[in-house]
């Protein structure tokens, strides 16, 4: 997409999002869109066929807005670099709260609608990872970017509800959620069984000859998700 095509998608996401904060996310219809955006229908078409490509172009313009932001500081704990990347996404979805909230409710009563929304969630927090320095490749950071979903939709349960003006509910929660997370990690890599080289590769004894296996090595702390 050329600049002014983002530019339009992006309209045409905002204008569906206040559409849904007045009417409701299932009354939203694309032709309202287009009214709304004071362009043509073909003009939507050509963008978003469907009003589940909406919310497509909603997690893509979010995501843009992120990482419009810049990388997280390498320096800080993985841990406070997932809050501040998050709390930044929640930041930009501020603007929109009303009419997330209705294309919540609507997809809490249409599973198949919610399943279909999953890619889109998964590309997204794999870039979330991403900003936060954290490798989101290979087996590992497959289960990084589930487990990362998954606590992301339970903060956005509180959040979306949260009309403290500094959004303290919303950070205390995610707060809560990324230590939980952290110490389930810490856990599971001191609770994995280490695997025993075969003797002919078994390294040599003595003070400060053993080696980490490079699978299984120990995490150090606040190795998160």
């Amino acid at each position: 997409m050329t600049d002014l095509q983002d530019e339009l998608a992006d309209h045409l996401v905002k204008c569906a999002l206040a559409l849904a904060g007045t009417e409701g996310w299932r009354n939203v219809t694309l032709r309202a869109v287009a009214e709304r955006g004071e362009v043509t229908l073909d003009a939507v078409y050509r963008r978003f066929p469907d009003k589940m490509a909406l919310l497509q172009g909603l997690g893509r313009m979010v995501d843009a807005a992120v990482l419009a932001g810049g990388q997280a500081d390498m320096d800080e704990p993985p841990r406070d670099r997932l809050f501040d990347v998050l709390m930044r996404r929640f930041d930009v979805l501020a603007e929109y709260r009303d009419g997330v909230r209705s294309v919540l409710e609507d997809l809490r009563m249409d599973p198949l609608a919610a399943l279909a929304e999953l890619p889109g969630l998964t590309l997204s927090m794999r870039w979330m990872l991403e900003a936060a320095g954290l490798p989101a490749g290979g087996v590992l950071g497959a289960v990084r970017v589930r487990a990362l979903a998954v606590l992301y939709l339970l903060v956005l349960r509180v959040w979306v509800n949260d009309d403290s003006p500094d959004m303290a509910r919303t950070m205390k929660e995610l707060d809560n959620r990324l230590r939980q997370a952290e110490q389930l990690a810490n856990t599971f890599d001191r609770s994995a069984p280490k695997r025993r080289p075969p003797e002919s590769e078994a390294p040599p004894e003595g003070p400060g000859a053993r080696m980490s296996d490079p699978d299984f090595g120990p995490a150090g702390p606040g190795s998160g998700l």
